[in-house]
């Protein structure tokens, strides 16, 4: 029996990897002058070899036409949100009328608390993961405290309680039972981006709704990564960024859903 582990198997594994024609497809900078495996796409993905024509593309019109560009031609700017809908509708597992493509992942995010999260005296809370990325941190804690809350005691952290650093389901439930009924938005990842751990979203949507709170979801480690259903889910909002798991670029806008 071939050890699961071995250098080996996992030569074999890659060789029948259906996607494995994809990797040609993408700029591999070298170390050293040498090949080298990429394990960054969580923080920046590849370059892909058609990024640059379709840049020069746009400068060509942008040279060309000026502010007319936003106007003429197949790749009208003005409506570059609307031809990408579709698309991103299939990564997310939405509608096409659920998702947009702007701003900045935190940006969106901030968009999505002044719609979402309405806090009142009897209901002021957050729930989020304990170690969540730090910009998701602040960016809730400046919203408990724009609304005239204390994160101290509004803001409530949700320890993970299995060995490896990982969260239980029942943890989860635990965790929305005991602090629902003073929870306005239950916030969590669909993947925890220090573990690499998947969520179920649709679960965790339903727990929030039954103590009346608003279900959302950073999608920044999930999207493009693992399969989403957004729709079915039931959640009321997500973000996410296109820089990992899709390989936009640096500076690439983000993308929104609501339910």
């Amino acid at each position: 029996m071939t050890d699961p582990l071995s250098r080996t198997h996992a030569i074999a594994l890659d060789a029948a990897d259906p996607l494995r024609p994809l990797r040609s497809e993408f700029l591999i900078p070298k170390h050293k002058h040498n090949e080298q495996v990429y394990f960054c796409g969580n923080s920046l993905g590849l370059q892909p070899r058609s990024a640059r024509a379709h840049v020069l593309q746009v400068l060509d019109k942008w040279s060309n036409e000026a502010v007319e560009g936003h106007f003429t031609g197949q790749a009208q700017w003005m409506t570059y949100h609307e031809q990408v809908r579709e698309p991103l509708a299939r990564v997310v597992g939405a509608q096409p009328s659920e998702v947009v493509a702007m701003n900045s992942l935190t940006v969106n995010l901030h968009l999505m608390m002044v719609s979402f999260y309405r806090p009142t005296r009897e209901r002021p809370a957050i729930i989020m993961e304990a170690g969540a990325f730090p910009s998701d941190r602040y960016a809730i804690e400046s919203q408990i405290r724009f609304h005239g809350f204390d994160p101290a005691t509004d803001l409530i952290e949700v320890q993970p309680d299995e060995a490896d650093g990982t969260f239980s389901m029942q943890a989860i439930e635990r965790a929305i039972a005991t602090h629902g009924s003073r929870a306005a938005l239950v916030l969590w990842p669909g993947i925890q981006y220090r573990t690499g751990q998947a969520f179920d979203l649709r679960e965790i949507a339903r727990l929030s709704h039954a103590e009346g709170a608003v279900a959302g979801f950073d999608l920044a480690h999930a999207a493009g990564n693992v399969p989403l259903a957004l729709h079915d889910s039931q959640a009321d909002f997500a973000v996410w960024c296109h820089y990992k798991y899709m390989n936009a670029g640096p500076g690439a806008v983000a993308g929104c859903f609501v339910h």
